[in-house]
């Protein structure tokens, strides 16, 4: 059964869930709960005489079956090393991938938690010692198939999507042309300025919402945007506030970080840069999410006037904040 790209979980209804779990060997009790997601879908199942698993059906035309299995391989290479991350299940086999009727899908174990106090300190400084662990583990090894965070990647790309597909309003499009095509340019002399860097995996996503926290401590519940790319992509999104708060911040998460792995501190250069991208990225995220149903419901404030007008402003703020930015030993 082949999905239609642009609605590719037409035919995903709950018959179809339940049968896939059962090929792959569980016997589901019918109890399924969808969660919260919108690239790929998530569902919590019940499973007989089992606690229940969590079963991810990835968006098909999206990725490889090489690109799946890499983020799979990563996350059960990080488990080897006692890392805390929901990594896929398998049973009876070393299959973590599996497909049925032309959905590709796969199984994981619930794990529950709450949620990273940012204001805390300390649980900033064990956030620092565990992206330490991974960064560890993932440096040792590279990606073959994984998306690489860099200026064209998360930029450029994301730019000419926009303007092909006619998503910027005509009035604000020249305008919107010439600060983007800045912004794009201050950020390729921003990385030049920091200099050799050392691209590693990546979480690639490290922010609030995909970590949960118990009596344990840390763990990642999501490694589907994991990357190649600089260690500070998978510290900046953990910080707030202002210049002080940030600077406390980036301390104690460092102190951390430092017990089990090296940082190169002029990454540090790089946050507002990969802010801008991540800006950007995610706009064109949403655009060519658009013909998806499932976007308009949740995203309703998208590919309106007032979003493009804020949209811009906030690019324009971005490169004065690039602007301000000097290569120093301070951030």
């Amino acid at each position: 059964m082949k999905s239609n790209e642009n609605v590719p979980y037409e035919n995903l209804d709950p018959s179809l869930i339940l049968d896939a779990i059962e090929s792959v060997g569980h016997l589901c009790t019918g109890s399924l709960l969808e969660l919260n997601s919108y690239e790929n879908r998530v569902y919590q199942v019940g499973i007989e005489d089992a606690p229940p698993l969590i079963a991810k059906f990835y968006r098909p035309h999206r990725w490889s079956n090489e690109v799946i299995l890499e983020e799979h391989n990563f996350a059960l290479e990080i488990v080897d090393h006692e890392i805390p991350v929901v990594a896929p299940y398998m049973k009876n086999s070393k299959d973590t991938l599996h497909e049925y009727q032309g959905y590709r899908f796969a199984l994981f174990p619930r794990w529950g938690g709450r949620a990273l106090e940012l204001e805390r300190l300390d649980q900033l400084e064990w956030m620092g010692r565990f992206i330490g662990r991974l960064h560890a583990v993932s440096a040792c090894k590279s990606f073959q198939y994984r998306p690489r965070l860099n200026v064209q990647t998360y930029g450029y790309d994301a730019y000419h999507f926009l303007i092909k597909h006619d998503f910027i309003p005509s009035y604000l499009k020249d305008n919107f042309c010439r600060t983007v095509e800045s912004l794009l340019q201050k950020i390729e002399q921003t990385f030049q300025a920091v200099g050799t860097l050392d691209y590693i995996r990546l979480h690639g996503d490290m922010h609030p919402g995909n970590v949960l926290w118990d009596e344990r401590g840390p763990h990642i519940v999501d490694l589907d945007d994991c990357m190649t790319g600089p260690a500070i992509q998978d510290i900046w999104m953990l910080l707030s506030g202002d210049a002080m708060q940030i600077r406390i911040q980036l301390d104690h998460i460092l102190s951390g970080y430092y017990e089990f792995h090296d940082f190169n501190h002029r990454e540090l250069h790089l946050i507002e840069a990969l802010r801008a991208l991540r800006m950007l990225h995610y706009s064109a995220w949403l655009a060519r999410r658009w013909e998806d149903p499932a976007f308009p419901r949740s995203f309703p404030w998208f590919n309106t006037p007032h979003y493009w007008q804020q949209h811009l402003l906030n690019l324009s703020e971005q490169i004065n904040l690039l602007d301000e930015r000097c290569f120093d030993d301070q951030v």
